[in-house]
């Protein structure tokens, strides 16, 4: 065989199989996947809450497998749902996020916006988000209507924590609230909702989009039980494990990869039910860029907390 044939040959096998891989990173970014964790952070004697942990919806008009798998998750009837972002991919997408989520909108709820709520995605080379974060943001990209999307969210009720407190009594657990703008962005304001906890509330929930630590630092030091995030995508490409849920090897902030997604702890603990840190969770979220729909071990999902009493 000739060095041209061999050659030719061997770039013919890459093709097939990038276009393999391809194929099937696309399939998987559509295998919507509903998680479930247990969370203990409720005082002794409190029956469990059901949380609905929604992120990265990155909604688009076209997308109606999306929206219709989104409207079942109101079949799981939980009793607070805490959207931490990214719900837009398109300007007019803003009915396409409020008519599926419009069951779930009138149970008590809590959210934040995130980067792609505030400004329309832009093409981008995926290889970019597997090296350092050098700041650059696109903010000169067009405003998408994030302000309609705040009112139809807290016109039915739910609470916005941008840079702002918050508190719901649900089910008899009398909940305190924290939430920032988005870190990626540096619309956090630190300061204007630094301070304890409230120590009187059955439980204190922060609420993110991107786990930036100088912001779970800072609400692990005040005393918040549990913060809740998105941004990350899980790493959106990640090595394949055992166990399906895949490494990610990015995080698109400053948080670890081995945090990219599902339940930890903040500061991070040496073993499971060491003292003095919160509860974390982040979302792998349930979409991505428009224009870059894949995702490898690593299947966009919502999320099912069942927070119950402290052991």
């Amino acid at each position: 065989m000739s060095a041209s044939t061999f050659l030719g040959r061997t770039a013919g096998v890459g093709l097939l199989a990038g276009g393999a891989l391809a194929a099937y990173a696309a399939w998987e970014a559509r295998q919507y996947t509903l998680r479930e964790v247990t969370v203990p952070l409720l005082p002794s004697g409190h029956e469990p809450l059901r949380v609905l942990h929604l992120s990265d919806i990155h909604m688009t008009p076209e997308q109606h497998a999306k929206q219709e798998w989104l409207a079942s998750l109101a079949d799981l009837e939980p009793d607070l749902v805490i959207n931490t972002g990214d719900n837009l991919a398109h300007r007019d997408a803003v009915e396409h996020v409020v008519e599926p989520l419009a069951d779930l909108l009138r149970l008590p709820g809590a959210y934040v916006l995130g980067s792609n709520d505030y400004f329309e995605p832009t093409m981008r080379n995926p290889l970019a988000y597997l090296g350092a974060d050098l700041g650059l943001r696109h903010t000169t990209a067009p405003q998408l209507p994030w302000g309609e999307l705040k009112r139809a969210f807290s016109d039915e009720g739910w609470l916005d924590l941008t840079n702002g407190f918050g508190e719901l009594t649900v089910r008899g657990t009398r909940i305190a609230f924290v939430g920032v703008d988005d870190p990626h962005l540096s619309y956090d304001d630190l300061e204007r909702v630094a301070g304890p906890a409230d120590a009187t509330a059955d439980v204190r929930l922060a609420v993110v989009h991107a786990p930036y630590l100088r912001v779970l630092d800072a609400f692990a030091r005040d005393g918040y039980d549990a913060i809740i995030a998105g941004h990350t995508h899980g790493g959106q490409v990640c090595l394949p494990t055992l166990d399906g849920r895949g490494r990610a090897l990015t995080t698109n902030c400053d948080l670890e990869p081995a945090r990219a997604k599902g339940l930890h702890r903040h500061p991070a603990a040496s073993q499971p039910g060491d003292e003095g840190s919160s509860w974390l969770h982040v979302s792998a979220g349930l979409g991505t860029n428009p224009y870059v729909r894949f995702r490898v071990a690593c299947r966009p999902e919502a999320t099912l907390m069942t927070f119950v009493p402290e052991a």
